[in-house]
């Protein structure tokens, strides 16, 4: 006869029993405990390569912008070749730039292991699109740097040369020159237009192109300095005002058309820089997880 098999029981533990209780459809997964979902070593490579080309490109396309362009009349590329030029340029800049940061990122991240295609896809297109977006910040923060830079150093010229010459620093903005086409006059006039009538002038024409139109009273007012600066009678004057005012709504809606349009070209341009990046993150990816030794 064969001895008999005794079962021992397995003592019973508060682990043992938690688990026994759960449904093993709440037990947490454990397989992705030490793997990241960002790598934020590749993100941040990524986005100084790719600020560092879009400064490279732009420094490149105002170079060649420049060659084209002259300060002779017909000479050179026009303003509108260079501008859609420009922009061109600047389209192909952010697809080269964001491309080549989204692919290095999602060569270099770290490898996935146990995670589902699907998640290291949509990881993949996050880590492109992380890459264009702290891309863009950099460069936009460098840009801005170096513009206010600039700014600062001309307004402080500017400033000093006024100060030499007497001059009011505050006359140095868009409705100066739409003053000074007001006061032309060959000499006639009998009184002169000094800092306070010229600054109450520009507040004037700005109130009227912020409505869109210039009351009568304004009008009637401008006029009359018209008249005493220049010499002209009260006609004259009258359609002089209107004229200067009709000139600066036309140089405002100008300005306001070529904003809009460079605005809607950005757009496009930052659009196709971040589908790029995220695809190119995707592929670069791709190659780093077939990669074998």
């Amino acid at each position: 006869m064969q001895p008999s098999t005794i079962a021992i029981p397995r003592p019973v533990t508060e682990r043992s029993m938690t688990l026994s209780a759960t449904p093993l459809s709440e037990v947490p997964a454990t397989n992705e405990a030490y793997s990241a979902g960002i790598s934020w070593a590749a993100v941040i490579g990524g986005a100084f390569v790719s600020a560092s080309l879009s400064l490279v490109l732009l420094a490149l396309g105002t170079g060649l912008g420049f060659s084209m362009g002259s300060t002779w009349w017909n000479v050179g590329a026009g303003a509108s070749t260079i501008g859609k030029a420009a922009i061109a340029w600047f389209i192909v800049t952010e697809i080269l730039a964001s491309a080549l940061g989204g692919y290095l990122a999602g060569r270099l991240r770290t490898k996935w292991v146990q995670v589902h295609t699907d998640e290291v896809y949509f990881r993949d297109t996050a880590h492109g699109l992380l890459v264009w977006a702290l891309g863009l910040v950099v460069t936009a923060s460098l840009l801005g740097a170096a513009a206010t830079s600039i700014a600062g150093g001309a307004s402080q010229r500017n400033a000093s040369a006024a100060m030499a010459t007497g001059a009011d620093t505050s006359l140095v903005n868009p409705n100066a020159y739409f003053v000074d086409s007001l006061f032309r006059s060959d000499g006639a006039g009998t009184q002169t237009a000094d800092v306070a009538q010229r600054a109450e002038v520009e507040r004037i024409l700005s109130r009227a192109m912020r409505q869109g139109a210039m009351p009568a009273t304004d009008q009637a007012y401008l006029a009359q300095l018209v008249s005493a600066r220049t010499g002209l009678n009260s006609s004259d004057a009258e359609n002089r005002v209107s004229q200067v005012f009709a000139d600066a709504q036309q140089s405002a809606e100008n300005a306001r058309k070529t904003l809009a349009h460079l605005s809607l070209w950005l757009f496009v341009a930052l659009l196709s820089g971040a589908f790029c990046a995220s695809y190119a993150g995707t592929i670069g990816g791709k190659q780093r997880d077939f990669v074998r030794a």
